[in-house]
Formats: C-alpha cells, structure tokens, sequence
C-alpha cells in the first residue's frame, strides 16, 4: 500500500531526477548537493539499514536525537518510506538516532541506537563507539540502492509525534505536518530553525516540485549565497 513517503520517494527519483533537491552549506566550508536521484538513493540505504540490520518496520518509532542536518533529513524520509513513526524530544521510541552517542544506562532503554557521525567527508564514526551502537556512516554504503519493504506500511498509522504532543498520520503527512509553499520554489531553509520545522519545510518545498537549501547556524547568508543557489523564498 502506498504512502505519500513512498510516493514523494518515487517523485524525487523520477521527476528532474538530475537537479538539486537537497543542498547543505555547513560548518568549515562544507556544500553538500543532492540531486533528486541521490536524494533518493540515500534515503533507499537507509531505509535498508534500519529494516534489515535494525528490524524495523511500521509502527517502529524513532527518536531523532539530532540537530537539522541534511543526514538526519535523510535519516526522517528514510523511516517515513518503511511507515515507521518518528518522535521529538524525550518521548518513548524503540530506536534512538544521536550525534552524541554515550555509554550507560540511557542507551539500554532502545532496541537499538545508530550513532550519526554529521561531517560531511567521515566515513566512519571518530573514535570508538560503546558495545552495540550502530555506526550510521559505516554501514549505510552497503546496504542497497532499492528499497522494499518486508511489510506495507498503512496510512492510518502515525508518522510524527511532535515535541509538543502533536500527531501526524502518514496518510496525512503532506497535507497535515508538511508546510505550505510555491510550487516549484528554490526554498532557504536555516537549519536553527529546529530539525522538526526544517523537515515540515523542506516536506512542503518538495512537494510541490520545489528543492531547499539547508543552511547551518554558523553559516552566513550572504547575497551571494542566495543569488548562487538561485533561492526564491525564504
């Protein structure tokens, strides 16, 4: 059964699958520029890392622990295409995401923590890791470049539990969680905003055929960025 994850998967691959839909300027002159087709292809990995290496499937709820950035972007439409549920803040999840990952005993209360490494070039985590803890930048690259899932997602299950307690089916993920912008708009999009709105954003840009550029803190936004990247909105 389709979800609209699936099908904003599908849109992103197959529509200007060559043009950017995901740009990152970070930290040390990092640029990161993802085409609709790479976008797709990551998120395809991922989705293959959390189902089959972490056995999840819809209704698996997973805590993002972790700052706007285009990995945990990636990491969000990763688990909405597999129908998972993600989840703000201190609530309960069976998975947990983190860019701080710590032994003791909060990571004993998930099934499973995937530690995300968030340079742009690292290819693995730096340094080592407690007993258990996923290295997200050293296993995604070799999980496959298809997803399937092993379990129809279903669009009356949750997609989104807010910070704030609020909740977003996944047949509703567009139209409800999603912002509303331009179609077609080259949409700025700074990544202090909070991972939640920069996902509600970037979710609403894409639907409407549009791309973002996701713009860190210590990032400044000059004229020349904007006229660069061609941004229409922000």
């Amino acid at each position: 059964m389709s979800i609209p994850a699936i099908e904003l998967m599908t849109a992103l691959r197959s529509g200007q699958s060559t043009s950017p839909r995901l740009t990152w300027y970070g930290p040390d002159a990092e640029r990161v520029e993802l085409s609709g087709r790479v976008l797709e292809n990551w998120v395809a990995k991922t989705s293959n890392l959390l189902q089959d290496e972490l056995d999840a499937e819809p209704g698996t709820r997973l805590r993002l622990d972790l700052p706007a950035h285009w990995k945990s972007v990636i990491l969000a439409l990763a688990a909405w295409q597999l129908g998972m549920e993600v989840v703000f803040g201190d609530a309960e999840a069976d998975l947990l995401a983190t860019a701080e990952p710590a032994a003791g005993a909060a990571l004993g209360a998930f099934d499973a923590v995937v530690a995300v490494a968030l340079p742009a070039l690292a290819m693995r985590w730096p340094g080592e890791l407690p007993t258990g803890v996923v290295d997200y930048a050293a296993e995604v690259r070799s999980h496959g470049d298809v997803f399937m899932p092993h379990v129809d997602p279903e669009p009356s299950r949750r997609a989104v539990l807010t910070a704030a307690g609020a909740e977003h089916l996944h047949g509703g993920l567009l139209d409800g969680f999603a912002a509303s912008h331009d179609g077609g708009v080259r949409l700025l999009v700074p990544a202090g905003d909070g991972l939640e709105t920069v996902l509600a954003r970037s979710l609403g840009a894409w639907r409407g055929d549009g791309s973002v550029v996701l713009v860190h803190p210590d990032v400044e936004v000059t004229e020349k960025l904007l006229a660069d990247e061609r941004v229409s909105a922000g």
